[in-house]
């Protein structure tokens, strides 16, 4: 019989080797940042290559045949349900990894990684080309590619679609008929609030947003809002950085975390709302516990709960009046007197702008989701063979008419627009609504426990909901799945009704309806 002893060494070297993937994984990250950000165009068929080979890597290290043994040993110990709940949660998590993965060829797997990379490429040259030709056919390679995964990983999951086996990996337990269901409430709730606000006669002056600002002074601003989140890229301990990409993102793990924008000369609210945005991302990141590094419950709970801190932190509190209120003054003093002649109020009133647009990122709070909405039915169909790859622009372009009353021009700035497909990022899209709605609930929350908030956050003070922050939302790591951790937080099951409430409160003030 196995002495508790034998049970702890063994649960120790599942941890061993979990860190050692987690390690692996981090660096993959640190080599795809580079990929966007810094590597020569030459690069990209070494780099195909070596993202390939390092997913071989990982895909091997998961799939180690002793982590299985030591799985059972410790599950099957007379002692293991005395285990501490962390300890069993990290024992779950390996598990479930390893299964999935144990299922997927190696071939598969590296095959993947290969391609990943050159759609990516191919996909930057087809949209500065405006030309989804170009793209198609790697589009279809990958996307081929993730409909293999998606077929064996339905199996292991026990999901009831191939799809719902991709929406599991970013959002654990989701499935594709509770999403449709949740998005089919919120888009009748978005849609009377985006009439409400169009037939209003109280319309911002969007005009003033319009002022040429150099992209150095853009910079500027974006060091100055990392400050005020506490995203640490300038002193000589700084975790963070910022660069700039054809895309914004996230990525890194704990200590090295870096995001990226992109700067528009006459959009200066386009790149200081992504840096808010992914700021968010870092900050959940890098406020994650410290003791919990290099283990499975030291990551985020899901995509889902990770788009909620960056959509709270770019739109509860970036684009929230008591944060003008306090910011504008430094934001005049940045941009050199751009905005010298626009009220802080105006200013405001603007970037909460409503009206149905063309590009997602830079979509405003209340059409964001219908975006969504619409990635979200497209790949679900696109993996029920419902619709083919090359009938993606048409789709594309008859739905953001139907949805949002708006024509699309060029695949650039229609079903090109995003990086996702191109990253083979299936099932992702649905976490950015999802967050939406979860960040209503964790504001409702937050609300209840800090009432005073929006008092301090006048006065400059992020602090008291960064702390209120890592308390409820960070500190829990991977410790629960995310319909646990919202109840846990929020005493509630997943609904649309704070979000909802959150927006009805927020715009018909600023459009008086």
């Amino acid at each position: 019989m196995m002495s508790d002893e034998a049970l702890m060494t063994d649960y120790n070297k599942l941890l061993d080797k979990s860190k050692q993937v987690l390690i692996l994984q981090s660096t993959q990250s640190m080599v795809s940042w580079d990929m966007e950000t810094k590597m020569p165009p030459k690069g990209i068929s070494l780099r195909s290559q070596q993202l390939a080979l390092l997913s071989q890597i990982e895909h091997r290290m998961v799939t180690d045949p002793e982590i299985g043994s030591l799985l059972k040993r410790v599950q099957e110990h007379r002692n293991y349900e005395a285990m501490h709940d962390l300890q069993k949660r990290n024992v779950y998590l390996i598990k479930k990894q390893y299964e999935e993965q144990t299922s997927l060829p190696e071939t598969l797997v590296v095959e993947t990684a290969k391609q990943q990379a050159i759609a990516i490429d191919t996909w930057k040259k087809a949209k500065k080309a405006k030309d989804f030709s170009m793209f198609k056919p790697e589009l279809q390679k990958i996307l081929d590619l993730k409909k293999q995964a998606a077929e064996i990983l339905m199996k292991v999951k026990n999901t009831v679609t191939p799809y719902d086996a991709l929406i599991d990996i970013y959002e654990p337990k989701m499935s594709s008929e509770a999403v449709a269901t949740i998005f089919d409430e919120l888009r009748r709730h978005l849609i009377s609030i985006i009439d409400k606000c169009l037939a209003s006669r109280k319309q911002p002056d969007i005009s003033i947003l319009r002022k040429k600002v150099p992209i150095e002074i853009q910079t500027e601003i974006s060091n100055s809002i990392t400050r005020f989140i506490g995203y640490d890229v300038e002193s000589k301990n700084a975790g963070g950085r910022i660069d700039e990409t054809e895309h914004p993102f996230t990525t890194g793990y704990y200590d090295d975390v870096r995001i990226t924008t992109h700067y528009h000369k006459e959009n200066v609210a386009a790149s200081l709302f992504s840096v808010l945005h992914e700021g968010g991302h870092a900050i959940y990141e890098q406020n994650l516990r410290q003791e919990w590094m290099y283990q499975p419950i030291g990551a985020s709970c899901s995509y889902g709960f990770h788009e909620s801190q960056s959509r709270f932190v770019e739109n509860m509190i970036g684009r929230s009046p008591e944060f003008w209120r306090y910011y504008f003054p430094k934001f005049r003093s940045i941009t050199r007197g751009a905005f010298s002649a626009v009220r802080a109020a105006d200013f405001m009133r603007a970037i909460n702008h409503v009206k149905p647009s063309k590009i997602r990122i830079q979509a405003d709070e209340v059409t964001y989701a219908l975006h969504i909405i619409i990635r979200f039915e497209m790949e679900r169909d696109m993996f029920s063979g419902k619709i083919a790859v090359e009938e993606l622009p048409e789709i594309w372009n008859e739905k953001y008419e139907n949805y949002l009353g708006v024509k699309i021009e060029d695949d650039a700035e229609g079903v090109m627009q995003d990086t996702h497909w191109a990253s083979g990022l299936f099932g992702y899209f649905p976490s950015y609504a999802l967050g939406n709605i979860y960040g209503g609930q964790l504001l409702t929350a937050m609300e209840k426990d800090m009432p005073s908030w929006r008092k301090h956050l006048a006065k400059g003070d992020f602090k008291s909901v960064k702390k209120w922050l890592i308390k409820n939302v960070y500190s829990y790591g991977n410790l629960y799945d995310p319909e646990d951790l919202l109840g846990k937080i929020t005493g509630q099951k997943i609904n649309v009704k704070n979000y909802i409430g959150y927006l009805e409160d927020k715009f018909s003030e600023l459009y008086g309806y």
